[in-house]
């Protein structure tokens, strides 16, 4: 790649700037300010979150046997690609480019060095802070094995290209090349090497994860499973804790380790009360995306949320106190999965066997939250197989049987955590209480959890707590949150049979595993 572009007519290529380097070139283009706290703002303009839609794979012979084709992973063919990247050439030979070398990969047996090219200079400090930095020493050996080329300004034609619309995220496998163009959202180009490791890892025994981690004093692990904006990055950031890393992580056989350098926090209604670690690491080489800032005083206005409900904030995972540098720990001995339920009828907190385990892995029930998607305004329920569907190029099936065999070889206790809606569905109840989710996923990690008595809940099987201290006992039982009982009970039923449908659609599963999720209506 190197080579490739020192051949084209480029203006000027700034090969590994320090932070100051690249606020200080974001500053010069008017590509953001500088908000009060020493951040750099920018906006992203139209698209304010990732595309899902408009992101592609090659379809080379190499992969062609491999990946899940379909609406996830959609094909473009070897020529279209071609045309693409041709564009792309053209479209930089009069450009100044930047170039962060680093990797993806705390773990130095399983990292993948990587090259990144922008156009941007606040989103070659957005890589910068995202990814796994390299010492001088490693700078030196650096051979990227694969390299992502984000254009925002690139817009691509639907009609002469074979995209959906400007936007394109394109990734070969085969010329280890990722070109991103037509979107200034900087999340496509961690997103899009998190696809790159879904695929590759696998192959190697290692269970790529949608996932943040902690550990404890003892150094009992903790995986935090479920998509944007379910608490990943809130629930992870505990300041007994150490932080391992907010939202990607591989688990090989020697434990876990963060796939990132750095933290991407969403940041709407964010206090210093709630999430002090987040707020206390947005400062000088942080990155806020379409944050609002006062006029005047340029102080950052987390509430409101008039660009995106997506705002962000990207920063190194060294700023937060007792983070763990290296990214690297043992096996978890706890992983919950993280919903946020629409619906409000899932239990704040439940234990699942192996099998139920098993079973809500694959069917990775959640909502999609308002801004983590284009013309996504409001939370709609889905079901994102491994929490993480956007992101596997493979079949469900190779990640569970890794997960699977993982929990059981390490004995992991796993729970189920509704982050969602309380008292009834969106537009009803309310959001959970946080400091109430807080107390549930202390008293999972503590282990004081399993003091309590266990009931399983009438229709989704789950195993509920009667007590949990810190939350009034009501909470644990949604039923007893609900004004309406028969609303309660027609809502659950709908959700349960959700389950059933979208379960429908996976082959070649344990019947253990099939009847471990809700009971049929009888």
């Amino acid at each position: 790649m190197e080579t490739k572009l020192q051949q084209l007519k480029i203006g000027k290529i700034s090969n590994n700037l320090s932070v100051s380097e690249l606020v200080e070139s974001a500053l010069e283009r008017k590509e953001g300010v500088l908000a009060s706290s020493g951040a750099l703002q920018v906006y992203t303009g139209k698209y304010t979150g990732r595309s899902p839609k408009d992101k592609f794979i090659v379809q080379e012979p190499s992969v062609r046997d491999h990946v899940e084709w379909g609406a996830v992973n959609e094909p473009i063919s070897e020529s279209q690609f071609e045309r693409l990247y041709q564009k792309a050439q053209d479209y930089m030979s009069d450009k100044d480019l930047f170039v962060f070398d680093g990797y993806a990969g705390a773990d130095p047996e399983y990292r993948l060095p990587i090259r990144v090219v922008n156009e941007y200079a606040w989103q070659n400090l957005f890589v910068r802070q995202l990814f796994v930095r390299p010492t001088e020493e490693e700078l030196q050996t650096h051979a990227a094995e694969f390299t992502v080329i984000a254009l925002p300004g690139l817009k691509a034609d639907p009609a002469v290209d074979g995209t959906r619309s400007e936007t394109f995220i394109c990734v070969s496998f085969e010329r280890k090349l990722v070109l991103i163009g037509g979107t200034e959202y900087a999340g496509e180009m961690k997103k899009s090497i998190f696809s790159v490791l879904n695929y590759l890892l696998p192959f190697r025994g290692v269970l790529p994860m949608h996932c943040s981690a902690n550990v404890g004093e003892n150094d009992d692990v903790a995986l935090f499973f479920g998509l944007s904006g379910t608490g990943k990055t809130t629930l992870s950031a505990d300041p007994n804790r150490g932080l391992i890393g907010d939202d990607e992580h591989g688990w090989t056989d020697h434990g876990v380790y963060n796939f990132e350098g750095g933290c991407y926090a969403k940041c709407a209604n964010l206090s210093e009360e709630k999430e002090p670690q987040i707020w206390q690491a947005i400062r000088y080489g942080s990155v806020l995306e379409n944050v609002v800032l006062a006029s005047e005083t340029r102080i950052a206005d987390y509430s409101d949320t008039r660009a995106t409900e997506n705002t962000r904030a990207a920063y190194p995972i060294d700023v937060i106190p007792g983070a763990v540098i290296p990214g690297k720990a043992g096996h978890p001995k706890v992983i919950i999965f993280l919903t946020a339920d629409a619906f409000g009828v899932l239990p704040p907190i439940s234990k699942l066997t192996k099998e139920q385990a098993m079973y809500h892995f694959l069917s990775g029930y959640t909502s999609k939250l308002a801004g983590t998607e284009r013309e996504v305004t409001e939370p709609e329920a889905t079901f994102s197989t491994c929490f993480g569907a956007p992101f596997l190029p493979l079949e469900p099936s190779v990640y569970a049987k890794l997960l699977g065999d993982k929990i059981e070889q390490h004995q992991v206790k796993v729970y189920l955590v509704n982050t969602g809606w309380s008292g009834g569905p969106y537009g009803v109840g309310k959001r959970m209480n946080l400091t109430f989710t807080r107390a549930m996923v202390t008293a999972a990690l503590n282990g004081s959890i399993e003091q309590a008595s266990f009931t399983a809940d009438p229709i989704f099987g789950v195993l509920c707590p009667d007590f949990v201290e810190g939350v009034p006992s009501h909470i644990l039982v949604p039923r007893q949150t609900w004004q309406d009982q028969e609303a309660y009970r027609k809502s659950a039923w709908e959700l349960a049979e959700r389950f059933t449908r979208n379960f429908e659609k996976f082959s070649n599963i344990d019947t253990e595993i099939k009847g471990a999720g809700p009971r049929q209506r009888d």
